[in-house]
């Protein structure tokens, strides 16, 4: 178990900090963004299943941008997942 921290791209969140214990997700926290609603967020993903969360957020935007925060912590997931099997 460790945390991985990804750079997202796109939005107003600067960055993501993801801990993962296999694929569940122990912890989330982002850096910038919309706080409130980050907050929830990571409350909400926290102690699931990082596929679901995955398949629930991966690809979803943000008004007229081609991604959105959720969308990032989609990427941040697998590449966090990846680093840790690596």
């Amino acid at each position: 178990m460790g945390r991985y921290h990804y750079k997202t791209k796109g939005t107003c969140a600067r960055s993501i900090e993801v801990e993962l214990d296999g694929k569940i997700i122990r912890h989330v926290s982002f850096e910038g963004g919309c706080n409130g609603n980050l907050k929830g967020i990571s409350k909400l993903v926290e102690g699931m299943d990082m596929d679901l969360v995955i398949e629930r957020f991966k690809g979803n935007t943000c008004n007229d941008k081609p991604t959105s925060c959720p969308d990032q912590l989609a990427i941040a997931l697998q590449e966090a997942y990846a680093a840790q099997n690596a």
